[in-house]
């Protein structure tokens, strides 16, 4: 059975060590902000003593951005199970939404987060060369061979 946990000093080693080798981490660039992931409040999914997936988020403003969410066994609800415990935490602290960016070569998360009740709020064209700027580890081509150029950005409404 997943147990969905906030993420402690132990997790953290292991989240900013996956968060290092995945994303060229710590510093994730969303709208042309930079976010020190070392510093965000998060969860991780475990089961039988393995981490089998992580999410970070921030809350300011009456929104909740999650920054980075990462399943490491796909197809088994880690992902929905992780969110779900995000916009769980946002509705304690009073959000009004939840909301994420992707990169447009991102396919597989897009497909994800429209399944799952999230709503296309903005294409951000060209957003990527501003986060380039903050982030230059940021690849020139992404999924499926397909260019990195645009933030996709997608909202949950919440209430509590």
């Amino acid at each position: 059975m997943v147990c969905i946990e906030t993420i402690n000093e132990i997790y953290r080693a292991f989240v900013d060590k996956q968060i290092a080798e995945s994303w060229a981490g710590p510093f994730m660039a969303t709208r042309g902000v930079l976010h020190d992931t070392r510093r965000q409040a998060g969860f991780v999914a475990r089961e039988s003593g393995e981490i089998l997936g992580y999410i970070l988020y921030d809350s300011a403003g009456g929104d909740c951005e999650i920054t980075v969410v990462e399943s490491l066994r796909d197809g088994c609800g880690i992902g929905r199970a992780l969110i779900d415990a995000v916009v769980k935490q946002a509705k304690r602290a009073g959000c009004g939404r939840v909301w994420l960016v992707t990169t447009n070569d991102n396919t597989h998360a897009i497909r994800f987060y429209q399944r799952i009740g999230f709503s296309l709020r903005a294409v951000h064209i060209d957003a990527i060369k501003k986060s380039r700027e903050l982030k230059p580890q940021i690849p020139l081509r992404g999924s499926d061979g397909i260019e990195i150029a645009h933030e996709f950005e997608f909202e949950l409404k919440v209430s509590a």
